[in-house]
């Protein structure tokens, strides 16, 4: 019998905690360290690989992502090992993709050739803005110059090149964002990460904002009007908008990233990486140790990383399947919603939604229109409560 994950896929994120600098906007699990011994992050890594392939063995992976963090940092040999461990436990799909990220400040060609040998066949870099005084702004180290050149050695080492970029950023307008993104589409990328600055408490950023010295920043009609611009010049080029921030070309969408917006299985390995894996029919949501040395120590000692494992009740996994699927563009099976909650959705509240523009159904599957991923959070309220 198909068990519900297999709908989604199976993947493994790889979490390597360590940055050159800390980035004022950034609220991942990410440290600034001076000296980091990589054979024994490798050793902690290896072991951690072979504790969680005894319970899944058998099953047929999609995805590898070394997320961060800057994954760029690491040594392409330990790379090569830990992809070299992971194969060793679990087969492969025909099409398994493998995501580097990756900070352009920290691209080498050597490297990104060894990282291509090691079995890496994508990379996502973290450029951020083409425009100087604003990656100044955003506390990132490489300059317009070296995100273009490292740009240009990712694309010839991997047919599979995504980068970020963030917009509605401090006194930012619209014309000029038109203007940065029509430079970066004339890149020709494959796939493209756009999001809008979000003000995280617990960051640099959200420190200022409180005091009410983050200045500049659009208003939600300004933001709004900066959404349907990049929908727009996106689709122009040929990038769709497949999820409310991804935009990609026909075969190019994130096999990792749609596991998690499919609901699909994933392991978490490495300090801070979260997880949902489903053993025995039950699904589990998985958290390790947050701190790098901490999460070190707890693998040496105690033969796992993970500081929390808890099983999703029927409503929470529903809940969790719609709030994730709904940023898709293909949004979320019905039956598949009814088979994880045991119910349907209120048809008032369906009818409600559809009459405002925001979401529509068809061939079983119910998704957000333009208008309603922009209003995903008011949408999902709706729905869920």
């Amino acid at each position: 019998m198909t068990e519900d994950w297999e709908n989604g896929g199976f993947g493994i994120y790889i979490h390597w905690p360590f940055c050159t600098a800390k980035c004022p906007y950034c609220d991942f699990n990410s440290h600034v360290r001076s000296n980091i011994n990589q054979k024994q992050w490798l050793k902690a890594y290896l072991n951690e690989i072979k504790r969680v392939s005894e319970k899944t063995s058998n099953r047929i992976l999609n995805s590898v992502f070394f997320g961060g963090g800057t994954p760029s940092l690491i040594e392409p040999s330990i790379i090569g090992d830990v992809l070299n461990e992971i194969q060793k436990h679990w087969k492969t799909k025909n099409n398994f993709e493998v995501t580097l990220e990756a900070n352009p400040g920290s691209v080498d060609a050597k490297n990104f050739k060894a990282y291509k040998e090691a079995g890496v066949n994508r990379t996502s870099m973290g450029i951020q803005s083409l425009n100087t005084k604003d990656l100044k702004a955003l506390g990132r180290t490489h300059t317009v110059e070296e995100a273009l050149a490292a740009f240009e050695i990712a694309r010839q080492n991997f047919k599979a090149v995504s980068f970020d970029l963030i917009y509605a950023r401090q006194n930012q307008n619209i014309n000029q964002w038109e203007k940065e993104l029509s430079l970066a589409l004339s890149l020709e990328a494959s796939h493209m990460s756009l999001y809008q600055l979000t003000i995280e408490q617990g960051t640099a950023f959200g420190d200022r904002y409180n005091r009410g010295l983050l200045k500049g920043l659009p208003n939600d009609d300004t933001s709004a009007d900066m959404y349907d611009l990049t929908l727009s010049l996106c689709e122009d080029r040929g990038l769709v908008s497949y999820e409310v921030s991804n935009y990609a070309h026909e075969g190019y969408e994130s096999i990792h990233n749609l596991i998690y917006w499919r609901y699909g299985d994933y392991i978490g390995i490495g300090p801070g990486a979260h997880g949902r894996l489903t053993i025995d029919g039950k699904k589990y949501a998985t958290e390790t140790v947050l701190s790098p040395e901490a999460w070190l120590k707890k693998v040496e000692c105690d033969g796992s990383g993970e500081s929390n494992s808890v099983v999703l009740t029927d409503q929470q996994q529903a809940a969790e399947f719609v709030m994730m699927g709904l940023r898709l563009k293909e949004g979320i099976n019905y039956q598949r919603f009814k088979n994880l909650s045991g119910s349907a959705f209120s048809k008032t509240k369906l009818n409600f939604l559809k009459d405002l523009n925001l979401i529509e159904e068809k061939d079983g599957y119910i998704a957000t229109t333009n208008s309603g991923r922009k209003v995903l959070n008011s949408v999902l309220t709706e729905l869920l409560n």
